[in-house]
């Protein structure tokens, strides 16, 4: 099964650079008007861009290929070609709009050397959870702006533009063919023996063919180093040490794909969007859901960069604020997928009280947006109450599967948390919440809670309140983090009883006893990486940094599901909101002292 390092920026990502091939499969970038993403993608056999190396008359392979991250982000590959050093660093330069690809070689004796990139672009896509191939004519002819060649993709009037550049002068071709572009850059030299050759391509983007080249033209003055000093720069801001090397790399390659896959900036109309994940190898991609972003990568964004958090909050509270709670949403705030869930509803104040906590800035309670977010969620919450039991219902689980019963302890401490929250965060208007707020607390003892066989008490996952209950749970909303947002103890005797059922080897969908001994649930019924998130928030932090140590995951980055022995991915590739939670728990994890001495 092929690897992938991804990268990007905010503005392009690369999800797909196949470690095999050495090639840059894809590009994204994010698109107000078309509400997700647009994808462009090479051939099944060609990628959209890949190095090549030719010695005289014949090329020759890249062999024993080692690939590492600089930064944690930065792709780096080192091979041998023909018997020479070769190296090829991908870089996507921080506030810009495109990427570099950089290639270094030293001569072992004197060559001819022809050398560059080449590729196919075989067709644009759109995403939104399934790709839909884009009906339009894909264009490249030589530009006057960049003495190099322009790609733009027209439907009726342009959509997107892309365009490369050299730092040294290159022959460029192109051949364009049944909807799909074929072409090389490349550039002739001799080189003496010993000597070291460098070769920087950079690839701009923009709405149409100006843009596009004088995107590239901006990295090209500014030149690599000082793209890459700025690049690395940012990143070591925002990098955080581990105990072992294997968790540090963990901690912040996946903090980088959180922050630049759960959000990015649009190319049409620069505005700030949340998305599930900006690579198409997630299974519900460039969509937006309140408690993926808000109770997942929100944190651990907050941890990292408190201006960026503020700018979630406006986007949540600005395009997002209409529907608010509702299953999934486009970018643009427009419903997706129909579906009331409450974990989701309450997502936004729970991160609004997260981040004014963290930073101790109250201006954004006063922002007009914001109070109206509230004032809404609070008025879906009526409509969502029982009659006589301060207890909320829901309609879909935190896996966003429909429910049992439609009263969902873990959802109903969300709401308690909240309204708590509220009260504290503007006591004039809303200090009596909190008395609403005990109640939803004494509720869920009196109405969550069973015995079992022994007699010994249980939160149950969900209740009708007319008696029935079952016991279950989903990582994606666990009981195991009651603690976590402070409804109970971690000595709770109920609470205590509910872990150890759900993480028996009884239990359906526990893996107890296997080196990745989480827990899964009916959506996924492997480990979840959002289980060993919790673990690692609820106390069992040393067992879960072991499974850490070993696990394969999505290639080091965080998936839905994982191989309960070699902890590889199972389901859900590229889980971007989910790596940040995974970031968060780690550094709540260690702050508390739970992991191995």
């Amino acid at each position: 099964m092929d690897r992938y390092l991804p990268t990007g920026n905010e503005m392009v990502s690369l999800p797909k650079i196949n470690e095999r091939t050495a090639g840059i499969e894809d590009f994204t970038f994010l698109s107000m008007q078309y509400k997700g993403m647009i994808e462009v993608r090479g051939g099944d056999d060609t990628p959209l861009i890949q190095p090549f190396i030719r010695m005289g008359q014949e090329d020759v392979p890249l062999t024993g290929l080692q690939w590492s991250r600089d930064r944690c982000w930065i792709p780096v590959l080192r091979a041998q070609a023909g018997g020479c050093p070769f190296s090829m660093t991908i870089l996507s330069p921080v506030g810009e709009r495109g990427f570099a690809v950089k290639l270094s070689l030293t001569a072992g004796e004197d060559l001819s050397l022809t050398w560059g990139l080449r590729g196919r672009w075989d067709g644009s896509w759109h995403c939104v959870n399934e790709d839909k191939a884009l009906d339009g004519v894909p264009r490249c002819y030589p530009s006057g702006w960049n003495h190099s060649l322009i790609f733009d993709f027209r439907c009726g009037a342009p959509l997107f533009a892309f365009a490369p550049m050299s730092d040294q002068e290159t022959d460029d071709d192109f051949l364009a063919e049944q909807g799909a572009v074929s072409y090389t850059l490349s550039r002739r030299e001799q080189v003496p023996a010993g000597e070291k050759r460098e070769l920087t391509f950079f690839w701009g983007l923009g709405f149409e063919e100006v843009a596009a080249a004088t995107s590239a033209k901006e990295m090209l003055r500014r030149g690599w180093d000082w793209e890459y000093r700025r690049t690395v720069s940012w990143l070591e801001r925002r990098m955080s040490p581990m105990p072992t090397p294997r968790l540090t790399e963990i901690y912040n390659t996946n903090l980088f794909f959180c922050i630049f896959y759960a959000t990015g900036v649009t190319l049409d109309t620069e505005e700030l969007v949340c998305a599930t994940s900006r690579s198409t190898r997630y299974y519900v991609s460039a969509a937006y859901w309140d408690r993926d972003v808000l109770l997942w990568a929100f944190p651990a964004i907050l941890d990292a960069d408190a201006a960026l958090a503020e700018q979630i909050l406006r986007y949540v509270f600005g395009r997002q604020r209409r529907n608010l709670g509702v299953h999934s949403r486009y970018i643009d705030g427009t419903v997706l997928e129909p579906g009331f869930e409450l974990d989701e509803l309450t997502a936004p104040v729970i991160a609004l009280d997260a981040y004014t906590a963290r930073t101790g800035q109250r201006s954004l309670l006063s922002d007009g947006d914001v109070r109206k977010g509230i004032a809404q969620i609070l008025d879906t919450l009526e409509d969502m109450a029982h009659p006589e039991v301060p207890l909320y219902e829901t309609f879909l689980q935190p896996t966003d599967d429909e429910i049992v019963h439609p009263y969902l302890t873990y959802n109903n401490v969300l709401v308690w948390r909240a309204l708590e929250a509220l009260a504290r965060l503007y006591p004039e208007q809303y200090g009596s919440l909190a008395a609403r707020a005990q109640a939803v607390r004494e509720a869920v003892y009196a109405h969550c809670v069973f015995r079992d066989r022994e007699g010994r008490a249980y939160f149950a996952w969900s209740v009708d309140l007319k008696g029935r209950h079952n016991v279950y749970d989903e990582p994606p909303g666990s009981l195991q983090l009651l603690p976590y947002y402070g409804f109970c103890g971690p000595d709770d005797p109920i609470w205590r009883s509910t872990v150890s059922m759900i993480r028996s080897s009884a239990y359906a969908y526990s893996f107890a006893g296997q080196p990745i001994a989480e827990i899964g649930c009916a959506h996924a019924p492997y480990p979840w990486l959002l289980s060993l998130c919790n673990s690692l928030l609820c106390g069992r932090g040393e067992q879960a940094f072991q499974e850490l140590e070993i696990m394969v995951m999505d290639n080091g980055i965080a998936c839905e599901s994982v191989d309960p022995v070699t902890g590889a991915c199972v389901t859900g590739a590229a889980f971007a909101t989910c790596a940040g939670f995974l970031c968060h728990s780690m550094k709540i994890a260690l702050e508390e002292g739970n992991h191995a001495k």
